[in-house]
């Protein structure tokens, strides 16, 4: 049998898929540190998959995620529910996080493949080569 993995999408196919259906969700998984102070994208739910202070992974992701579907995202019994769309950094962690979540029966779930500020550059620095931000997407910063 064959891994579950969620579906890649780039920051573009995952903006389109936000404008064209209105029960679709962006999570943005990345720590509470880099939601607000490298930015995130506008209207993004924050729901951490490894944060600070322990840095290990959120116990309660599933179960938050569900508590998120629940409370407005359309899920019915007569169709599958809301498309949810997972975000991080580069694109590794959504993996990650997207992975659990279909193993917990989730159906349908997609991962910014370049994530909010893509892979680092020869000099070390992100958003230069990819990401949400690169690509000029509406994003925010506290």
């Amino acid at each position: 049998m064959s891994e579950l993995r969620p579906k890649g999408l780039t920051p573009q196919q995952a903006w389109n898929l936000l404008q064209e259906d209105p029960q679709a969700v962006l999570v943005d998984i990345r720590s509470a540190m880099e939601y607000l102070f490298v930015g995130h994208p506008k209207g993004a739910v924050h729901i951490p998959w490894i944060d600070e202070p322990e840095w290990t992974i959120n116990p309660h992701f599933v179960t938050d995620i569900r508590k998120l579907l629940l409370g407005g995202i359309i899920c019915t019994p007569d169709q599958s529910c809301a498309p949810i769309i997972l975000i991080c950094r580069s694109g590794k962690r959504s993996l990650e996080a997207g992975k659990k979540l279909l193993e917990a029966g989730f159906s349908q779930v997609f991962h910014v493949d370049e994530g909010f500020e893509g892979e680092l550059d020869d000099e070390h620095h992100r958003s230069t080569r990819g990401g949400w931000r690169f690509r000029d997407l509406p994003w925010e910063q506290c």
